[in-house]
C-alpha cells in the first residue's frame, strides 16, 4: 500500500510502499478514503524522534491519527461492524507509527475510537472531525454549560474552536469568541453571539465592560498562564475555567470560587458516536481549507509545521 511515513527518526515524511496490515482478533481493516491533517501528526513524530513517547515507536513511522473510510476486512471475533461499513475515527495507537492514517489501509480496534460515519457528510469531510470534534465535545462536557449561560472562548477561530462555537451555540449557549483577526461575520455564521479581536492586546477591559456580571465559563485554547489568569478573572463565582495547554492554576482559581481545569481529552467510541449524531442533527459542520492527494501530504505537513496552513486540511487517499 502507499503511505506517507518517515523511514528513520531523523527522516522527513515521504511517500512509501509498505505492506497492507492484517487485522487481528477484535480488529478491523479500514480502506482509508481520507485522513485529517492535525499538528498532532508531526508533533507525535517529533516526540518519537526525541524518545518522549510513553509507548514504543516503530519505523517506518506512518503519519496521521484521524481517518474516514470503509471497513475492508474483519479480524476474528468482530461483531460491531461489517465489510463495507462507512466509519470514521482514530486507529490503534501502539506502537506509535505502526498504524498511521496517511495510508491506503489502517487497523482500528473494534472497541476503540471507531464509529459509524455521519450519514450527512461525505467521507472526506468526516475525516476532519475526530481530533478537533472530540476535543470540542469533551471540553464542553468539562465546562458543564446549559442553555442560557455564557461561554468565553479564546482561540475560537481554529479547528477546535470552530467546533466548540457551533456545538455550544446549537445548545443555546451564548458564545463570546475571542479571535485574532477573524471577524464578527465569520464567527457569527458559526453561531458566536459576540466576537472580540485580540490582535491589539488582551481585551479584558472591553469584555468586563460588556459582561459586568462575568461569564459562566472560559475555554481557552491558546493562552499562556499569565494571559489565562487574566481571562479567568472574568469568570463569575461558581464558574469553570478550562485550559487546553496546562495554563490553569486550580488552587488559585478555587480560592475565588472558580473551578480550574487543565483539560486532557479521552477519546472514545461513545464520544465519537455523539459527535456523529450532532453533525447529522445539523448542529455542527466541517469547513475545509484544503483537500490534497496523498502524494502531496509531505508538503501539507511542512505548511502546517511552518504555521502556513489555513483552515482544515484533509488528505485524499
Amino acid at each position: 500500500m502507499r503511505a506517507v511515513a518517515v523511514a528513520k527518526p531523523a527522516g522527513e515524511p515521504q511517500l512509501m510502499r509498505l505492506p497492507v496490515p492484517e487485522p487481528g482478533p477484535g480488529e478491523v481493516l479500514i480502506k482509508v478514503v481520507a485522513a485529517g491533517l492535525n499538528p498532532l501528526d508531526w508533533k507525535l513524530a517529533d516526540r518519537a524522534r526525541r524518545g518522549e513517547t510513553a509507548d514504543e515507536a516503530v519505523y517506518p513511522l506512518i503519519y496521521g491519527v484521524d481517518f474516514a473510510g470503509k471497513v475492508a476486512a474483519l479480524g476474528p471475533g468482530v461483531t460491531r461492524f461489517a465489510e463495507g461499513d462507512p466509519v470514521f475515527g482514530q486507529p490503534k495507537r501502539v506502537p506509535v507509527g505502526a498504524y498511521g492514517t496517511y495510508a491506503e489501509y489502517v487497523i482500528a480496534a473494534e472497541d476503540g475510537v471507531l464509529a459509524a460515519a455521519p450519514e450527512s457528510l461525505p467521507l472526506p469531510l468526516a475525516a476532519a472531525l475526530p481530533t478537533a470534534g472530540l476535543t470540542a465535545m469533551s471540553m464542553l462536557d468539562a465546562a458543564g454549560l446549559v442553555a442560557g449561560q455564557t461561554l468565553l472562548l479564546v482561540g475560537a477561530a481554529g479547528g477546535v474552536g470552530s467546533f466548540v462555537t457551533q456545538l455550544a451555540a446549537a445548545h443555546d449557549v451564548r458564545v463570546v469568541a475571542v479571535t485574532r483577526g477573524v471577524g464578527e461575520h465569520e464567527m457569527g455564521e458559526l453561531g458566536a453571539a459576540d466576537t472580540v479581536d485580540a490582535r491589539s492586546g488582551l481585551p479584558v477591559d472591553e469584555l468586563r465592560e460588556a459582561y459586568p456580571e462575568g461569564v459562566d465559563a472560559l475555554i481557552d485554547l491558546a493562552s499562556d498562564p499569565e494571559r489565562f489568569a487574566a481571562y479567568a478573572e472574568l469568570v463569575a463565582d461558581g464558574g469553570v475555567a478550562v485550559s487546553t495547554i496546562g495554563a490553569a492554576d486550580p488552587d488559585a482559581l478555587a480560592r475565588r470560587g472558580v473551578e480550574g481545569v487543565n483539560f486532557v481529552v479521552s477519546p472514545s467510541a461513545e464520544l465519537l458516536a455523539r459527535l456523529a449524531a450532532e453533525v447529522d442533527a445539523g448542529r455542527a459542520t466541517v469547513r475545509l481549507g484544503a483537500q490534497v492527494p496523498l502524494a502531496d501530504a509531505p508538503d501539507a505537513v511542512a505548511r502546517s509545521r511552518a504555521g502556513k496552513a489555513r483552515g482544515k486540511t484533509v488528505i485524499l487517499v
